[in-house]
């Protein structure tokens, strides 16, 4: 096997390149009268997703399991988007140069194939934005408005109407889905009737939460690292109140390139199969 490849183990096997892996699945082939929402996670065989920055305070992804080669797929995913969720809790991070850079997709040189995809594909340089979010506290960075790129804010109806009048000074309007929080099922209706088709969700595992709880989540995209972290505090995919949803497996692929051979399974789950295996 090359350093290229990866083993597809689900639902047959066969030895496939990594680069075009997620774009193979062809997520905007998904289209049905609701918009395909999905979101992707890294983690540990214990379940870690972040652990505390000691150098610039918050959370950061562990550099025990972040990679280049999930983070390739990361931007096969986010490319075919078009409309990326984010939180103010993540702009707050950013704004203080505490955050990973996940909201500016493709814009390394690295990916120029991608940036070639998507303006083949007729679509504009990059997914709008939506922040979802009941403070509003947080700041719009200039550079997430570059080139046109429209950023959405949605709140629930009894958000701080200051902070609303503010951001709708500096936007031009905040939405609402949701009585006293933000409704995964309502947030996703009101993207739709906005004419958002594709909607990834690079937040966290509260927004997980949100989409999963209203069954609005479509597929789950999970990198495992097959290393064991453990620490404290704990932070899983998904954050919130109890709740249980199936999402079977879809595919998976082992990838035996990273951490001295210690390898990462990308696993797919979700609800609806691709068009194209």
């Amino acid at each position: 096997m090359t350093d290229d490849a990866i083993l597809q183990l689900y639902p047959h096997t066969a030895t496939l390149p990594l680069k075009g892996l997620y774009l193979g699945h062809e997520l905007r082939r998904m289209a049905t009268q609701t918009p395909f929402v999905y979101a992707n996670f890294v983690a540990s065989l214990d379940g870690r997703i972040a652990i505390p920055d000691q150098e610039k305070g918050g959370m950061k992804v562990p550099p025990q399991i972040a990679n280049e080669r999930d983070w390739r797929l990361f931007q096969e995913l986010a490319i075919q988007a078009d409309l990326i969720i984010t939180t103010g809790r993540y702009l707050r991070d950013y704004a203080a140069g505490k955050a990973q850079e996940i909201l500016r997709v493709y814009d390394d040189p690295r990916f120029a194939d991608l940036q070639a995809w998507r303006a083949a594909q007729g679509l504009p340089p990059q997914p709008d934005l939506v922040v979802v979010s009941g403070s509003l506290d947080f700041p719009i960075p200039a550079a997430l408005t570059h080139g046109g790129r429209r950023v959405l804010v949605v709140t629930h109806r009894k958000a701080d109407p200051e902070r609303v009048r503010a951001l709708e000074a500096e936007l031009g309007q905040v939405l609402t889905a949701g009585d006293e929080k933000v409704q995964g099922r309502a947030f996703v209706q009101l993207m739709g009737e906005m004419g958002y088709r594709f909607i990834y969700s690079a937040a966290g595992p509260q927004i997980a939460h949100m989409l999963l709880a209203d069954g609005a989540l479509d597929r789950l995209y999970l990198t495992q690292v097959c290393r064991v972290l453990g620490g404290a505090p704990f932070s899983s995919i998904v954050e919130g109140p109890q709740l249980e949803v199936n999402l079977p497996l879809l595919r998976l692929y082992y990838d035996p390139h990273v951490f001295d051979a210690a390898g990462q399974l990308f696993a797919c789950y979700g609800r609806r199969e691709a068009v194209v295996i």
